[in-house]
């Protein structure tokens, strides 16, 4: 993926994603975020944020899908021709939904060790290892299914001449993501979600 991709990426993340994440922590929900959008042109399908104030089962890519499949048929596009974008890397329900959903790939922002460590959102490394044995969230990132790409390992990956630019798009959306983390952390005990 070159520089112009991963910039219009980003720009899904400040000008679609975070904006729906800020009132979705504003209401009390996590920080969790996506998009859909579309491979030829990296154009927006949809983007929502998690909403599990409304039910717990609507963690960002979740809400996400949702809103995908609401769209009526005739205009929306087949999901081998998307890409599903996650703020985060998705746990494991969501790695379910986005297998049954028939996507081919997922790229995503923060892996799970930033989710567990920076965020203090222990339970996607948590319910890998107690249900599914798998430590250190080291399940199989390219299958039969889909791959799945962490966006930092794309940006790190770029010749160095073209990535100050992507680099303060991207370091704009960290701290956007902790101020939304630490806003949470101090007003989660005050809502109704199972897994705080």
């Amino acid at each position: 993926m070159n520089e112009k991709d991963l910039e219009k990426i980003l720009n899904i993340f400040l000008k679609e994603v975070l904006p729906l994440t800020e009132q979705g922590v504003d209401k009390g929900s996590k920080i969790f975020g996506a998009a859909i959008i579309k491979k030829d042109d990296l154009s927006l399908v949809v983007a929502e944020t998690n909403n599990e104030i409304e039910n717990p089962l609507w963690h960002g890519e979740m809400h996400t899908l949702k809103k995908f499949y609401e769209l009526k048929a005739n205009i929306r596009p087949n999901e081998k021709d998307c890409m599903f974008l996650s703020s985060h890397e998705p746990c494991s329900m969501c790695l379910s939904a986005i297998t049954f959903s028939g996507f081919d790939n997922f790229y995503y922002l923060f892996p799970y060790s930033v989710t567990n460590n920076d965020f203090n959102i222990p339970h996607d490394l948590n319910i890998l290892k107690e249900v599914f044995k798998i430590n250190d969230g080291k399940y199989n990132k390219e299958n039969s299914y889909w791959n799945s790409q962490n966006i930092n390992l794309l940006i790190d990956n770029l010749p160095p001449e073209k990535k100050e630019k992507i680099l303060n798009q991207l370091d704009e959306i960290k701290k956007k993501y902790q101020t939304l983390s630490d806003q949470y952390q101090e007003n989660k005990d005050g809502n109704s979600i199972p897994l705080n």
